[in-house]
């Protein structure tokens, strides 16, 4: 049997992606306001949630298609878990200045995180 990719939807990433522009743009406007001020502005690094999708495990793993050309990965779990077990994987988009740098996504079983892993820069 092939292994299934589980995918996040591409509306949620686009919309994380578009919360990041305005986050920026909203920075970029504050600092204007601003440009006198001794108080440092910020970094331009924002991490958005895009979104959380339900996964089931196969093989003591998760397998997902990942959004902007990250490709396709399986995640081993740390710890044995039953095939068909219900699991949730969630996905931040990371952004400097408004730009995507990298993903990071988190893999939950019964609520708990039991991976974690960053593509890129996060």
């Amino acid at each position: 049997m092939a292994q299934q990719f589980h995918e996040f939807d591409h509306g949620a990433v686009e919309a994380a992606l578009d919360a990041a522009r305005r986050r920026h743009e909203e920075n970029d406007a504050a600092k204007n306001l601003t440009a006198r001020s001794a108080v440092p502005a910020g970094g331009g690094h924002v991490a958005l949630a895009a979104q959380c999708i339900a996964v089931t495990v196969e093989n003591n793993k998760v397998c997902l298609n990942l959004p902007l050309g990250f490709g396709k990965h399986c995640f081993p779990l740390p710890v044995s878990i039953p095939n068909g077990t219900a699991a949730e994987a969630c996905l931040d988009i990371c952004t400097k200045f408004g730009i995507p740098t990298g993903i990071k996504v988190y893999i939950k079983v019964a609520g708990n995180t039991v991976l974690s892993e960053t593509f890129g820069v996060c």
